[in-house]
């Protein structure tokens, strides 16, 4: 059995590579969306032309980036959804919120400072992680039955 995961959220540390790099050996598929934030932000008016206000200019991107990101949590089997410290990430509620009404199995990951926050977000997963290797142990449990250690 494979699984193909979407890595969703924060864009900012690097805990993608470390969910990356702590799977290797597994058949794991990792999708995520543009984490080069300028481009993540300006493909809409690169590809489709300029907007003279910035609320178009965001909707132009958010829509071109959209495409990507429901069919990567479309075709995932599990969603991780990373909350970091810095800065509030709404599309990583609202991803959640995606994957959790297709019916995906998703896993978010944050520190605790967030738990009151995320409580919602938190009830709707089916694993909440603090830290990138528990999301590594939770892949790995799912496809060997192997518990750490």
């Amino acid at each position: 059995m494979g699984l193909n995961v979407y890595l969703s959220g924060e864009i900012h540390t690097d805990w993608r590579e470390q969910i990356i790099d702590g799977a290797q050996g597994l058949d794991v598929t990792f999708n995520s969306p543009v984490t080069d934030h300028a481009a993540s932000d300006d493909c809409g008016v690169a590809i489709l032309g300029a907007e003279p206000k910035k609320y178009w200019h965001d909707h132009k991107g958010a829509m071109v980036n959209a495409i990507r990101t429901r069919k990567g949590i479309t075709d995932a089997d599990v969603v991780v959804v990373r909350f970091g410290e810095k800065y509030k990430q709404w599309n990583a509620a609202f991803d959640a919120g995606y994957a959790a009404a297709l019916g995906k199995s998703v896993i978010v990951l944050h520190g605790p400072d967030h738990q009151h926050a995320l409580k919602e977000v938190d009830a709707a997963a089916l694993a909440v992680a603090e830290e990138p290797h528990q999301v590594v142990e939770i892949l790995r449990y799912v496809l060997t039955g192997k518990l750490p250690g």
